[in-house]
């Protein structure tokens, strides 16, 4: 494989920014502490810990006290899950972590639309007087689709009100899984009007994990792991100290320049678009093609054995994927292809690329010439150039 290498697979992980790497550092070694001890240098800690939590939650409008730190969103996710008993909505074109969880209750999959929105209006009509959690992601992490989620809790909102008329206090509650989401557009809990809400450090620059479940005050959650009470005992176990610190940094970044980076990604994405659009006249361009990630760029040439030129590309130094890591671990096809109706063809041709702060338009331009040169090839031994 080459030296040089092109990384377009931001959605699977980023790397740690060396600014969140600096906070982290002494919190392995001098401020080791527990910081559950009693004296001077934990306490210290404590401090340390609670305050980072603090400036974590002001970056998507919430306070310190409302979230709770979990291994990662798969984790956090859980949390949220199993905390109802009723009924769960939630979509066809979710994270494995959310269809996962959902299995586990008595679910409605809402079906999305072929540019993969979630309808408000099919959640609605999915919503029974049992549904006790609605569940639907930001954006999605194969296509890049951007979801009406304020819509979506006006629905859930006039159904809890409809209930309270009804002298029916059984609560209904929306999950927002915004892992995709921070530090490419606005991720704010008000705004949103979401009750829960899961972020995930390691898709922000931050390490991996580290998660954390936003709770709106006076949902009542039910533990997941017990133990030594920490986390107002819904997640027990000693606190990850530096993983949250450096959590509240990379979130900051983010915030801080997500208009600008978003900005940057939109126009490098576009270029990519324009240059394989140019190239290949039957690729076909997956997801909404305005309400999008800014980075994200998912493309299907039916015919195209995916697979063979992820590995093609690699030798080159350019680095995607067909899916979602997920997906492509256990070998499978992708359920948020198939959900959005497309063919099995144009689903095994599939790439997902990903732009990110490793992204700029010198290796853009390069990794995009090096993606066509490698279709081509294939596509011509093949027989269907």
């Amino acid at each position: 494989m080459t030296d040089q290498l092109f990384y377009l697979d931001h959605a699977a992980a980023t790397p740690v920014d060396e600014r969140v790497l600096a906070v982290m550092t002494p919190y392995f070694s001098d401020r080791f502490y527990n910081p559950s001890s009693p004296y001077a240098p934990a306490i210290q800690v404590r401090r340390d810990y609670e305050e980072a939590k603090s400036r974590l939650a002001t970056t998507f409008g919430a306070k310190g006290d409302d979230i709770i730190i979990t291994a990662g969103a798969t984790e956090s996710i859980n949390l949220a899950f199993v905390s109802t008993s009723g009924h769960i909505v939630t979509s066809a074109i979710e994270h494995d972590a959310v269809l996962a969880a959902a299995k586990l209750h008595d679910h409605t999959l809402v079906a999305p639309t072929e540019k993969g929105i979630v309808r408000p209006e099919a959640v609605a009509a999915a919503i029974t007087p049992k549904t006790g959690l609605v569940s639907v992601q930001l954006a999605n992490n194969e296509i890049g689709t951007i979801q009406p989620i304020r819509d979506i809790a006006a629905i859930v909102k006039q159904e809890r009100k409809h209930r309270l008329d009804s002298d029916n206090h059984d609560p209904i509650l929306l999950h927002c899984d915004a892992s995709q989401g921070f530090g490419q557009i606005d991720v704010n809990v008000a705004r949103l009007g979401v009750d829960m809400l899961t972020l995930n450090s390691g898709k922000m620059y931050g390490p991996k994990q580290v998660g954390l479940l936003w709770v709106r005050p006076g949902v009542q959650l039910a533990p997941m792991i017990v133990g030594g009470g920490q986390e107002r005992g819904l997640r027990s176990g000693t606190e990850n100290v530096a993983g949250v610190i450096g959590f509240a940094r990379a979130a900051e970044l983010a915030h801080e320049h997500q208009k600008s980076e978003s900005a940057r990604l939109h126009e490098l994405r576009d270029f990519m678009q324009g240059e394989l659009s140019n190239a290949f006249k039957q690729l076909v361009v997956s997801g909404h093609p305005k309400k999008h990630l800014p980075g994200s760029l998912h493309v299907s040439i039916p015919g195209l054995d995916a697979e063979r030129i992820v590995f093609a590309l690699e030798v080159r130094g350019v680095l995607l994927a067909t899916g979602s890591a997920c997906a492509a671990n256990k070998g499978t096809r992708s359920h948020v292809l198939t959900a959005i109706g497309m063919s099995d063809a144009e689903a095994d041709g599939s790439l997902r690329i990903t732009l990110g702060r490793l992204s700029d338009k010198a290796s853009v331009e390069q990794a995009t010439a090096i993606i066509i040169e490698e279709i081509t090839r294939e596509l011509k031994r093949t027989g269907h150039a």
